[in-house]
């Protein structure tokens, strides 16, 4: 399960970060995270659940914004959401498509007390 090593990383990052503003806790930490990122969304909570405990973000509240894929075509640049990496351009039926956004894991806030 390799959410929960994502987990720890994301508790790692968000303690540092609140640590070095002198705060006390985390109220919640917002995450974008890619459709396309192979990250289990219910497993990272329940990973988040386990990585926080006896920490600052205990009792944080963790915001988990899902980004849809995004494409570029090869050949004409029309951009397009497709669920799959095996599709073809609306467009021009091209099946090279280049991945703008949708498989990113990022945190984008912390709201720190």
């Amino acid at each position: 399960m390799h959410e929960l090593s994502i987990a720890n990383q994301i508790v790692k990052i968000a303690v540092r970060h609140a640590e070095a503003a002198s705060a006390s806790s985390v109220s919640q930490v917002e995450l974008d995270i890619g459709l396309l990122s192979g990250i289990e969304l219910e497993s990272l909570r329940f990973a988040l659940s386990v990585a926080t405990r006896e920490t600052m973000l205990e009792k944080t509240e963790f915001q988990i914004n899902t980004i849809d894929p995004l494409f570029e075509c090869s050949s004409c640049h029309h951009h397009y959401v497709s669920e799959t990496m095996n599709g073809s351009c609306p467009d021009c039926g091209e099946v090279r498509p280049r991945l703008i956004e949708g498989n990113e894991l990022q945190i984008k806030s912390l709201l720190i007390e």
